[in-house]
C-alpha cells in the first residue's frame, strides 16, 4: 500500500468547507507545514477547515491554531474514548477553551463501542455533559458515533438536543439517516462515503435533504476512493464531494454550494462568497 499522498485535484467549481479534520495529526504543527497544508487545500477548492480536538492536548492545540489562520476554525471536547477519567478539572478546562470565540462547535464527543478504551457508562456520562455545554455555550454539537446509533439517539432524545447537531462521519444505513434526518439532524459525509462496498452508507447519502449534510475528511483517517489506505489530507474533500455528487446524480458544483452554505450556516460562519 503506497504511503504517498494523493495527488491534489483540479479545483472544484464552488469553494467547500471540510468540517472535520485532524490537523495535528496530519503533522501541520509546525507554522510551515500548516501553511502547506492549508494551501493544498485551497488549491482543491477547500478554503475553509474545522479542526477537531482529541484529547485535552489536542484541545489547547486546537484552541490556540484557531486563532493562527483565517482558514481555521476549531471543535472542543472530549472524545468518548478518553473519558474513563474525566473529571471535574478536565471537564472546567474543556469549557474554558470551548468558549473560544473561533472554536465553532463542541465536539467531537459521543459514543464509541468500537473500542475498549472507556466504559460505556463513563462515555455515556461525558456525552450528557457536553450535550448541556453545547446547549449553555450555544453551539453546535458535534458526534462520535460508532456502533452505538441507538443509545447516541436515545440519550439525545432524553437530554433534550441543543439546536443543531451534526453527525460526524456518518455511518448508519438509511433508517438511522432518515430518523436523524427527521430530528432536524445533520450528516457529515466522510472519504467512507466514496467506498464501493459502502452500500448503506450510499443509500445514506442520496436520501438526505440538501440542506442536511456536509463534507468532512475526518484526516489523516478515512481518504477517499481511489485512494483509500493513502494518507488523507483537508484537500482530498474534493473527492469526496465528486463521490456525493455521483451518488446523488447531482452536479459537482450543486453539492459543492450546499456543503459550503451549510457548514456556513451550522457553524455561524461569515460567507465565503462575500470574503
Amino acid at each position: 500500500m503506497s504511503r504517498e499522498r494523493p495527488p491534489v485535484p483540479e479545483p472544484l467549481p464552488a469553494p467547500v468547507i471540510d468540517a472535520h479534520t485532524h490537523l495535528d495529526a496530519v503533522g501541520a504543527t509546525a507554522p510551515a507545514d500548516l501553511a502547506a497544508v492549508l494551501d493544498r487545500a485551497e488549491a482543491a477548492g477547500i478554503v475553509r477547515v474545522v479542526t477537531v480536538a482529541d484529547d485535552l492536548a489536542s484541545a489547547r492545540w486546537v484552541a490556540g491554531v484557531s486563532t493562527s489562520d483565517p482558514r481555521v476554525f476549531g471543535a472542543i471536547a472530549l472524545h468518548p474514548t478518553r473519558t474513563k477519567d474525566f473529571g471535574a478539572e478536565q471537564r472546567s478546562e474543556v469549557e474554558r477553551l470551548a468558549r473560544g470565540e473561533r472554536v465553532v462547535a463542541v465536539g467531537e464527543t459521543g459514543l464509541d463501542y468500537y473500542w475498549d478504551y472507556a466504559p460505556h457508562d463513563a462515555q455515556q456520562e461525558a456525552f450528557r455533559w457536553h450535550i448541556d455545554l453545547a446547549k449553555r455555550l450555544g453551539k453546535p454539537l458535534m458526534i462520535h458515533d460508532r456502533e452505538a446509533h441507538e443509545d447516541v439517539l436515545r440519550i439525545l432524545r432524553e437530554e433534550g438536543a441543543p439546536e443543531t447537531v451534526v453527525f460526524h462521519c456518518f455511518s448508519g444505513d438509511a433508517d438511522i439517516a432518515r430518523r436523524c434526518v427527521d430530528a432536524g439532524y445533520v450528516l457529515s459525509f466522510a472519504g467512507t462515503v466514496t467506498f464501493r462496498n459502502a452500500r448503506n452508507l450510499h443509500e445514506a447519502a442520496r436520501l438526505v435533504p440538501d440542506d442536511q449534510y456536509l463534507v468532512e475528511t475526518d484526516a489523516p483517517f478515512l481518504t477517499p476512493h481511489p485512494y483509500r489506505g493513502r494518507p488523507n489530507e483537508p484537500y482530498c474533500a474534493a473527492y469526496t464531494v465528486h463521490g456525493l455528487a455521483e451518488l446523488r446524480e447531482q452536479s459537482v458544483e450543486e453539492v459543492a454550494n450546499a456543503v459550503r452554505v451549510n457548514a456556513e450556516r451550522v457553524f455561524r460562519l461569515p460567507s465565503v462568497m462575500s470574503a
